[in-house]
């Protein structure tokens, strides 16, 4: 495989991830709680046994009863000095999934949060996976009620568009309530032999509904010093996801997505929360330039 060179900042923000996912694995294994690595994250364990190098977050996902498990009993044994839970729909956070943020480090994302209050800390995604409806019919309904539910949070998040489709599409969903979108997405066929995981934000529906046995087994994968737990089934999960997961794109497609415009392992996000508006950062910095 070639050797792909990562750059001392993003190695630093890399570093700081993996203090969060080791908090989190730690956790999970006191309250006895299930979960898996996912999308990027999974085909980094598998491909690179680690970060997919210019990657910049860290997912993970689980279902649903054991999602409300974690955020019901997390803060009783994370360390609130180092670590905050970001629940769902939580005050100062209206999303529709969690966050696991680091205290006194700094991760700006390209949005403009209306809420000035919200934890911008260095964080990984935690999506719950639900129960998906017995027919394509009511998993396509499902889908599209997610839609909603997205669209309701990220307007009240702060997120813009220069889309006139998505602008009226927002627009429309928030002038309808959220509870019965949101009831539609999660109360799926418990017993239904898929799992769906819409609320991932999802782009497309075909590759975010999955076997529930992709769930029902795991086994643990080396990633950079630890092991981490993935699906029995992760070839089967990363071909629905990727195709052809274990072929690297070619060269001047490996680029970071950059998630923030800025990002500092060393300084809270409260020091930059006047500098926000009208300045220019380096995404990787210790100052504002």
């Amino acid at each position: 495989m070639d050797e792909i060179v990562v750059s001392p900042e993003q190695k630093k923000h890399q570093e700081a991830l993996l203090l969060l996912l080791c908090e989190f694995d730690r956790v999970c294994k006191e309250l006895d709680i299930s979960y898996v690595l996912f999308a990027g994250t999974l085909l980094g364990a598998i491909r690179h046994n680690g970060f997919i190098p210019w990657d910049d977050d860290l997912d993970v996902i689980m279902l649903r009863a054991d999602y409300e498990r974690f955020l019901s009993r997390a803060n009783d044994v994370l360390d609130p000095e180092k670590f905050f839970l970001q629940k769902e729909f939580s005050e100062h956070w209206p999303m529709f999934f969690s966050k696991l943020r680091l205290n006194n480090t700094t991760c700006l994302e390209k949005y403009h949060p209306k809420d000035r209050c919200s934890h911008q800390g260095i964080y990984m995604d935690i999506f719950p996976c639900d129960n998906a409806a017995s027919s394509v019919i009511g998993r396509k309904i499902q889908f599209w009620a997610s839609k909603v539910v997205i669209a309701k949070s990220l307007d009240k998040r702060g997120y813009a568009t220069d889309s006139i489709i998505k602008k009226l599409f927002i627009g429309v969903c928030k002038c309808v309530p959220l509870s019965p979108f949101l009831a539609i997405v999660k109360n799926g066929n418990k017993d239904s032999l898929t799992v769906h995981s819409f609320l991932a934000a999802a782009r497309n529906y075909e590759k975010n509904v999955y076997p529930r046995q992709f769930f029902n087994r795991r086994v643990l994968a080396d990633f950079e010093d630890g092991k981490y737990p993935v699906s029995e089934q992760s070839d089967a999960f990363l071909r629905l996801l990727y195709g052809n997961y274990m072929e690297l794109p070619p060269p001047e497609e490996r680029i970071c997505k950059q998630h923030a415009i800025l990002v500092d392992t060393e300084k809270s996000y409260e020091l930059y929360q006047d500098y926000r508006d009208g300045m220019t950062f380096d995404v990787y910095t210790r100052s504002v330039r």
